[in-house]
């Protein structure tokens, strides 16, 4: 048996990704750049075991279906020439399913954890696409700090990867994650995002603006210009959540605290503090703010009425072996 176990941690995109130019090989319409977390992440463990029939997965305790990690798994085996099957064990400290992507953690832990145990070593960028094949936004959790990943233009997907545009401690940006739903959402992302040309009337005007977006957003960054990151992370949000309310069926992933918690944000912000909302598919609204304020905004948040839990964190690290 060959076993390794990784941890990876989840992370949020600022200018987000929405839509796939290949579903088979999992190719991001649209470019993006997330911030990591420190204190929301995934451990996984891959044991390669001869002596096992066919795959297993334990999911947060749970006994699962391992057809999608299977799938997954495939293309490492492939890679290392094998074709043992795995035992894979896996432990979210946050909600899984339920907009805080649990998947993008959890491939990045589970590609970090199953190429070792195959007795792979993979540079960054190889390691990068390998877990974008599991999950688009996978490919970003596998660095810390400040994120961004390229579309790329290749139909084999080799120049559509992420890398780093600040380590974890250049900017000491915090977070403050307020939760108000821990169940799974009903319609996972992918299921959310498939076919968008021919289910939103506003998929075009979406993918036209994402470069100047980026471009933007990395131009903020560079100059530490929090008040730019955080109009431009509000801006690139809301205009996510437009094209989904605009995709046939329309996609609702707010609940009423979701709202509530996005005025109270901007209130705060009215008031004096720096602070901006961020959401993804999900109910879950993420507070971006400038180092120092977490506290003070985490506690205003916790008084929103249907906010379940504040979390306050700062950048995470890179995904690291354990």
């Amino acid at each position: 048996m060959k076993q390794a176990s990784a941890r990876a941690h989840s992370n949020i995109a600022l200018i987000k990704y929405w839509g796939k130019r290949d579903a088979r090989l999992n190719l991001p319409a649209v470019g993006s750049i997330s911030i990591t977390l420190a204190d929301l992440y995934t451990d996984t463990t891959v044991s390669f075991d001869d002596t096992l029939a066919a795959d297993q997965a334990r999911i947060g305790g749970a006994e699962v279906d391992p057809g999608r990690l299977s799938g997954f798994l495939d293309i490492v085996r492939e890679t290392a020439g094998t074709n043992v099957p795995a035992r894979i064990v896996s432990e979210n400290n946050f909600p899984t399913g339920a907009g805080l992507a649990s998947s993008a953690s959890g491939f990045a832990a589970l590609a970090l954890a199953a190429t070792r145990a195959a007795g792979l070593e993979m540079s960054p960028r190889a390691l990068s696409i390998l877990a974008r094949r599991g999950s688009g936004s996978a490919a970003r959790s596998l660095f810390g700090g400040l994120v961004e990943m390229h579309r790329g233009q290749d139909e084999d997907g080799l120049d559509a990867f992420a890398e780093p545009i600040l380590a974890q401690n250049a900017w000491p940006l915090e977070v403050v994650v307020a939760i108000t739903d821990n169940a799974s959402k009903k319609v996972n992302s992918t299921i959310g995002m498939s076919d968008l040309d021919a289910r939103s009337d506003f998929y075009d005007g979406w993918l036209a603006h994402a470069e100047d977006d980026l471009s933007s957003m990395r131009e903020a960054i560079k100059a530490r210009d929090f008040a730019t990151v955080g109009a431009l992370s509000e801006m690139s949000c809301l205009k996510l959540h437009g094209l989904m309310l605009s995709t046939r069926p329309g996609l609702i992933y707010w609940n009423a605290a979701t709202v509530s918690a996005m005025h109270a944000v901007r209130e705060m912000r009215a008031s004096g503090l720096d602070v901006y909302f961020t959401i993804d598919a999900g109910p879950q609204v993420k507070a971006l703010c400038a180092p120092g304020q977490g506290q003070a905004v985490a506690a205003e948040l916790a008084q929103v009425p249907g906010v379940l839990e504040t979390r306050l964190t700062a950048l995470g690290p890179d995904a690291a072996v354990l």
